[in-house]
């Protein structure tokens, strides 16, 4: 049996096979659990088709940018489940000339919009939907570590993913007494998603964390997903408000090693 087993829960954030959302969501349906997937409506056949490969048929369109689609969703879901046990909010977006040369360059609606999709969403979307949680549901988004430091190019997302961080402590404080409800942020390491092709130079930040992470490679997503699950299941029920790391130990490094250097030269030939 597994973790999620008798478990529902609601996907956002899955535009296709590389997404972050589609290894979580594999991970989650191997443990058992029942899934709904949301879709942006230019991506509506390919989340459709995704959901139906984990055997799911529960799918609707959300746009968090949208207010009468997040008044909508917790209708959405009661005709689908009734109640969920779990959300994975994996939402973030900025504008492509925000993410390469300087920060102090960022546009004021290109701040808007990265702090309002990647950011607000998780409010708005956790309180939207807390008429049809569980009391000991759990909340899950998808950080960086450029929240915590200076990543080259990733510019206004990092400040983002920063406000993202901070919202999971405060939501976590508000929603814990009486709900029950846990929130929490996986701060990944790199993955080649759709959304990290718009990265300036983002191929140099791989080869970096491959050859200077105490593991010594890239993450998978077969890799992220079980930690995932591990947080939206009972396993996890006295964690609240962290930022769990699953990029391989690169966050502890402080520079690299000699070694490691000379790996990366030997990856750049």
């Amino acid at each position: 049996m597994g973790i999620l087993e008798g478990k529902k829960g609601l996907i956002v954030g899955i535009a296709n096979k590389h997404s972050i959302a589609w290894g979580i969501a594999k991970a989650c349906v191997k443990q058992g659990a029942e899934l709904a997937f949301s879709y942006l409506e230019p991506f509506e056949s390919r989340v459709r088709k995704l959901a139906e490969e984990l055997g799911s048929e529960q799918v609707f369109e959300l746009d968090v940018t949208n207010d009468q689609h997040l008044q909508n969703a917790p209708k959405e879901i009661e005709k689908r489940f009734g109640k969920i046990d779990f959300l994975v909010h994996a939402v973030a977006m900025a504008k492509k000339e925000e993410l390469a040369g300087r920060f102090v360059d960022t546009t004021r609606d290109g701040f808007k919009l990265a702090l309002d999709v990647s950011a607000w969403s998780l409010i708005g979307l956790t309180k939207a939907l807390l008429p049809v949680m569980q009391n000991d549901a759990s909340v899950l988004t998808i950080s960086y570590l450029g929240a915590e430091r200076v990543i080259p190019n990733y510019n206004v997302m990092g400040v983002a993913k920063a406000a993202l961080e901070s919202s999971v402590k405060y939501l976590a404080n508000d929603l814990g007494p009486e709900e029950g409800i846990r929130v929490n942020a996986i701060s990944s390491g790199p993955v080649k998603t759709l959304s990290a092709s718009g990265i300036g130079d983002f191929g140099q930040v791989l080869k970096w964390q491959e050859s200077t992470s105490p593991l010594r490679g890239n993450l998978s997503l077969d890799q992220l997903g079980p930690t995932a699950t591990f947080l939206l299941s009972d396993l996890s029920a006295a964690i609240t408000g962290e930022t769990v790391h699953v990029d391989m130990g690169y966050h502890i490094m402080g520079s690299a090693s000699l070694g490691a250097i000379k790996r990366l030269k030997d990856l750049e030939k």
